[in-house]
């Protein structure tokens, strides 16, 4: 495959070869030091080690063995490198000269990546500890006292009306995360990372209910709810942890997205508020942040999701 190239890659102390498709994502790189090639891109296996043949077959002693085939593995994509990707079309520019091989460039074991995490993944373990027995089950029907696990399950279907929709989005460059757990037993709902952005998404199930947001708090119906401080903190943890494993600035933008309301209000903002915008949409309308203008370039965007999909990123968060 002509379109692959090799461009080499050097920085404190590490050498590295990367065989990159033509938008600069890496489809596999070799490390000369160890003789050790790694596949990122299944597609692309044999057309990867095509293209490092006349680098492979430059090693000498002990390194000169009969190379068997790679096998691929599944991988957070390893960082390309910089020099070539242009900067984001927005006006903002984020600085990716310190760009730095970190833990998402090595393997992920199973237990430590969140990209199988199911909408609501949290939610399901709280569920399963709350249910109750056969007998409870039925003592609680006889005297109709409400299951502890209700507002649990109500939401779990919140959740994962948000993740269906963000599912629609991962054909146009976008990638979601889902029940990112953070410290103290919380967690980041959903993670969206694409070229409009990156979105902390809380999700709040209240169909029918009368919905007003304002840049501190919520009102539904006659409770007043703190939904914009929290998505507001959510937003900023995960620009700390995303900035800090990906070696560049990672601006994150807070989004409260309401199941079925029978209406959404939020308010104009004020000049004296916190300049961090919180975007009140209803569930359905998760999609449109699709059409936001450019922001990251496909190499980056899945930099960010290798960092994000990393439990270990999310550890001091």
């Amino acid at each position: 495959m002509s379109e692959l190239h090799v461009r080499p890659w050097k920085r404190f102390g590490q050498h590295r070869l990367y065989v990159n498709l033509p938008d600069g994502q890496s489809a596999a790189w070799f490390d000369p030091g160890t003789d050790q090639v790694h596949v990122l891109l299944d597609d692309y296996h044999d057309a990867a080690l095509d293209a490092l043949a006349v680098y492979l077959g430059q090693r000498s002693g002990p390194l000169a063995r009969p190379r068997s085939p790679v096998p691929p593995r599944a991988a957070a994509p390893a960082p390309s490198p910089p020099a070539s990707t242009p900067a984001p079309s927005a006006g903002w520019t984020p600085d990716i000269s310190a760009l730095v091989p970190g833990p998402a460039d090595a393997a992920l074991q199973p237990a430590d990546d969140l990209a199988g995490n199911p909408p609501g993944a949290a939610l399901i373990a709280k569920i399963e500890e709350l249910t109750p027995g056969f007998w409870r089950a039925l003592l609680d029907r006889l005297f109709r006292r409400p299951s502890e696990a209700e507002p649990w399950r109500k939401g779990l279907i919140g959740e994962r009306a948000v993740g269906a929709e963000l599912e629609r989005l991962t054909g146009r460059g976008w990638r979601a995360l889902h029940a990112i757990p953070l410290p103290n037993n919380v967690d980041i709902d959903h993670l969206l990372i694409g070229p409009g952005g990156v979105f902390t998404i809380n999700t709040k199930n209240h169909p029918g209910a009368q919905i007003w947001v304002g840049d501190r708090v919520a009102r539904v119906g006659p409770r007043k709810e703190q939904y914009p401080w929290k998505a507001r903190s959510e937003a900023r943890r995960a620009s700390a942890a995303l900035s800090q494993e990906c070696g560049f600035a990672v601006p994150v933008e807070p989004v409260l997205a309401f199941v079925k309301p029978a209406k959404l209000t939020q308010a104009p903002p004020r000049a004296e508020d916190d300049p961090v915008r919180v975007r009140a949409i209803r569930h359905d309308q998760v999609t449109t942040i699709g059409d936001l203008a450019e922001m990251w370039q496909p190499r980056q965007v899945e930099r960010i999701h290798a960092a994000a999909r990393d439990r270990r990123t999310w550890l001091n968060a």
